[in-house]
């Protein structure tokens, strides 16, 4: 029953025929994961809050950035530096102290998916990276839970609802992740800061839709949206009958490996005094000692902007668009280490020279903000 504290605060929602008292007790009944308290996830979560959801499940392990602010609205500047599901959960008491809210506070893994998504009718996923929305969708699939998806680039959204009885999965969609360092994340591409409220906000509406059963959701469906142009746009999904998820004799019948998968999986670093335990990648802190070798040469595959920001003494600025044009200025004779901002251009340019005759070259894990947490915080961090 509600309240009548609750019958006062959705006021607006019972007036409503297609929710009434009915609908908002099924809101108040109804648990909801919300996976990740980034762009996307905070005005999912303070919509669903809003809006009554009874119990909000908020998974996240990291802290609070203040390069997050310009799009994560659910942090504000006092929250810099505190565990995200601390600081969201403290903004959803604000916005409505009658819910539930269970925090996570660890990394979505294949060891604990199933068992934190098992306990909640609809999973709505804010993820920023491939690996976490396999797993959701995988797990979604196997516990027969919504996966109500989102996710951007730069100017770019795009939202579906996977995983339902008749409908599509997300690997219908994506049967395979791209290649790694292929899509730069928002963290290498930048993002409109308003964008992830306006596809969050999609988020939260269609998980009301499904709560109260009303309406037309986004199941077989993927909506697109340019916030340059203000346009949307519709894609019709169909299931794939020959999906290893959901389709008619599924081979995915328990969770993977998901950074394997996707080909992210963490390998060993160089070590300090040059044996290259792994030959690709290098730790922050042993760069510092690798750049006494007069042999190392620092490449900085990031853009002049990002450059006035912050720069290593020593680094050679070519942006990675210009890395096939001048190529020959680079040298065959010395170790050439790759750093960008995260290590996701870096990446791939370590693996363009090495497709063409450079045989010693190397990547900074983390790129040079990892060095600036590690190694040296008078780095401007952005």
């Amino acid at each position: 029953m509600l309240s009548k504290e609750e019958l006062k605060r959705y006021s607006r929602h019972l007036l409503l025929s297609e929710v009434g008292v009915e609908g908002q007790q099924k809101l108040k009944n109804a648990s909801v994961l919300v996976v990740g308290l980034g762009g996307l996830g905070s005005p999912l979560a303070m919509y669903l809050a809003a809006s009554g959801i009874g119990t909000l499940g908020l998974v996240d392990f990291d802290v609070v950035d203040s390069s997050n602010l310009q799009r994560q609205i659910i942090h504000g500047s006092s929250s810099v530096g505190q565990l995200k599901v601390e600081s969201a959960t403290q903004a959803l008491k604000e916005i409505n102290p009658e819910i539930n809210i269970v925090q996570h506070n660890t990394r979505l893994t294949s060891e604990n998916a199933l068992e934190i998504i098992k306990d909640y009718n609809i999973v709505a996923d804010g993820a920023d990276n491939f690996q976490t929305r396999y797993l959701v969708n995988d797990a979604c699939v196997l516990l027969g839970k919504p996966n109500v998806h989102a996710s951007i680039y730069r100017f770019e959204g795009q939202a579906s609802v996977f995983a339902t009885k008749n409908g599509p999965c997300y690997r219908c969609l994506y049967p395979n992740p791209p290649e790694p360092g292929t899509v730069p994340s928002c963290a290498e591409a930048g993002v409109l800061g308003v964008l992830p409220g306006l596809m969050g906000t999609i988020q939260a509406t269609e998980v009301v839709k499904l709560v109260l059963e009303k309406g037309k959701p986004l199941i077989g469906r993927l909506m697109l949206y340019n916030a340059l142009d203000m346009g949307f746009s519709e894609i019709q999904l169909k299931r794939n009958v020959s999906c290893p998820a959901c389709g008619d004799q599924p081979t995915i019948t328990e969770l993977i490996d998901y950074d394997v998968f996707c080909g992210v999986k963490k390998e060993e670093s160089v070590s300090a005094g040059g044996d290259f335990q792994n030959e690709r990648e290098i730790m922050p802190e042993e760069l510092e000692d690798l750049l006494n070798k007069e042999n190392v040469f620092l490449l900085d595959v990031r853009e002049p902007y990002e450059y006035e920001i912050a720069k290593i003494e020593g680094a050679v600025l070519i942006p990675l668009g210009q890395i096939p044009q001048r190529i020959n200025d680079l040298p065959k004779d010395k170790t050439i280490v790759v750093m960008c901002h995260h290590g996701g251009r870096s990446k791939s340019v370590m693996d363009y020279l090495l497709d063409n005759g450079f045989n010693s070259v190397y990547n900074l894990e983390g790129g040079i903000d990892a060095y600036a947490l590690e190694v040296d915080d008078n780095l401007e961090r952005y």
